[in-house]
């Protein structure tokens, strides 16, 4: 069957396709989602980079 004499390097291609197609479903799916809002706690992390940024 298409020279693949052995049924599990059938079973790895078939996997791999299949793999595939779910990472490109779940790409379609979460594309749309928005973005997660702003929290506190990732303000105060960004401001204390810039701190650490100027001090270099």
């Amino acid at each position: 069957m298409l020279g693949i004499e052995d049924k599990g390097v059938l079973l790895v291609y078939l996997l791999c396709i299949g793999s595939s197609a779910l990472c490109v479903l779940y790409g379609i799916i979460a594309r749309n989602r928005g973005d997660e809002p702003i929290k506190p706690e990732d303000v105060k992390w960004v401001t204390e980079e810039e701190k650490a940024d100027k001090e270099l």
